[in-house]
């Protein structure tokens, strides 16, 4: 790379002295001080660009580096976010559909249908849960981090949605419960009087 410079630096003096050498008549006269002192001027010049360019390329590569961070840091974000909601997912579960299966409210030809309504959502979720091991343990599938980022970000918001879909369903039992419950208290109170 030196090399190439010192060769460009005296090709670029010897273009700009050659139409004062065709020019003239006699013998030249030149300045040699001046003429040292810019050849070293431009040598300089060539150094600082050579290392301005050895910068550039570190810090291309320090922002890639930092890039490859971030996006591992966000994968490490959605994988909390979305064990934290599966976990409240099977807590959820756990809880509300017993409550709601152990409630006499419900009658025995619902108790079916409850169960597979919510065990569907378990089994998207456990499903969900084996394909985001699958991106994060396989170095088959061709993704860079950025790719695998934004699946478990979409995988993370899929969770969030289906956390929503057990609240919607659970309180919907609930009110269910609740109405047969005032109906019954309604309907046996009529009979008490």
């Amino acid at each position: 790379m030196e090399q190439k410079v010192k060769k460009l630096v005296l090709t670029i003096v010897f273009v700009i002295s050659l139409p004062g050498l065709i020019r003239s008549q006699g013998m030249p006269v030149y300045d040699n001080t001046n003429f040292i002192s810019l050849a070293k001027q431009l040598i300089e010049s060539a150094k600082q660009t050579t290392q301005l360019l050895k910068t550039v390329d570190f810090l291309k590569q320090q922002k890639e580096n930092i890039e490859k961070v971030n996006n591992v840091i966000k994968q490490l974000k959605a994988v909390k976010e979305l064990y934290k909601n599966n976990q409240r997912l099977y807590e959820m579960v756990r809880g509300d559909l017993r409550e709601i299966l152990n409630s006499p409210y419900i009658k025995a030809n619902e108790v079916e249908q409850v169960s597979k309504s919510f065990n569907a959502i378990i089994e998207n979720s456990i499903e969900s849960l084996d394909y985001i091991d699958q991106i994060l343990s396989s170095n088959n599938l061709k993704m860079t981090d950025g790719e695998r980022a934004a699946i478990l970000k979409q995988k993370e918001l899929e969770s969030k949605e289906m956390v929503a879909e057990i609240e919607n369903k659970t309180r919907r039992y609930q009110e269910i419960i609740a109405f047969r419950k005032m109906q019954d208290i309604i309907n046996n109170r009529g009979t008490n009087y």
